[in-house]
């Protein structure tokens, strides 16, 4: 009796899943690696768009967002030669999940012409995307507020959300990905109209080197990790814990 109130007190107690340890992506510069992800099916907008092709870069927490009619390889290709790797250049490396678009033999031939090293989730370890999930939560949360109740004029609210995220201060790097992708912040349609504000103003003593702001990123980085891989630890201990119980009643139970 004692062994089953205490397994069930645990059932009710422990966090609900910490299925592997936290991995680490170490990158040292703007576009040295891209996370890819697609939103959707969402509501079929004015424009007939359907799905978002979102890019996020590893780096400096930039993202960009595409709207599409389809998912189709060929849509993602064109989205990516023609409105990011033009803008931004070609990354080192781009990462996705296993969906079929990102798979195809066009994508793989994409990613050979350009060089581009081409990484991916497994089916043991889908949350090594994360980034891009995080942001798609943040994202379809900004543009819920944004939207007409029809919900049609998403693709049109896209570019405005993205614009708030970009210039906003990120929670890990203390920067706003603007900064870090552009070098400077993004001037908002408030800044136009009353200019900045005179303590938000830029000045070349108060900057911050490259090297101190990879300094920030792992050290909060090691901060989630140490949080992350204590969850787990606590959940693999009491799974074994349980499992020893359960064998410690099965051989009393054969006992008598």
């Amino acid at each position: 009796m004692g062994a089953k109130l205490y397994c069930l007190q645990f059932t009710q107690t422990a966090p609900r899943k910490a299925k592997s340890k936290m991995k680490q992506y170490n990158v040292g510069a703007p576009m040295e690696r891209v996370a890819l992800d697609i939103i959707g099916p969402l509501p079929i907008s004015y424009k007939n768009n359907k799905y978002a092709l979102i890019v996020t870069d590893y780096f400096t927490k930039w993202v960009e967002g595409f709207p599409m009619p389809d998912m189709e390889t060929t849509t993602i290709v064109d989205n990516l030669v023609n409105h990011f790797f033009c803008r931004f250049g070609i990354p080192c490396q781009m990462h996705s999940d296993q969906g079929r678009q990102f798979e195809s033999g066009l994508f793989k031939e994409l990613c050979a012409k350009l060089k581009i090293d081409k990484t991916r989730t497994t089916s043991f370890r889908p949350q090594s995307n994360g980034l891009v999930e995080r942001y798609n939560r943040t994202l379809e949360n900004t543009i819920s507020k944004y939207i007409s109740k029809n919900q049609r004029d998403w693709d049109e609210q896209l570019p405005w959300a993205l614009m708030a995220y970009n210039s906003s201060e990120h929670e890990t790097t203390k920067f706003s990905p603007s900064m870090l992708m552009l070098g400077r912040e993004i001037q908002l349609p408030v800044d136009l109209i009353y200019g900045p504000h005179p303590q938000e103003i830029e000045y070349p003593d108060e900057t911050v080197s490259h090297n101190d702001y990879v300094k920030i990123c792992r050290k909060a980085y090691g901060k989630c990790l140490l949080k992350h891989d204590k969850i787990f630890l606590k959940i693999v201990t009491n799974k074994n814990v349980s499992m020893m119980l359960r064998h410690m009643r099965t051989h009393t139970r054969q006992a008598m």
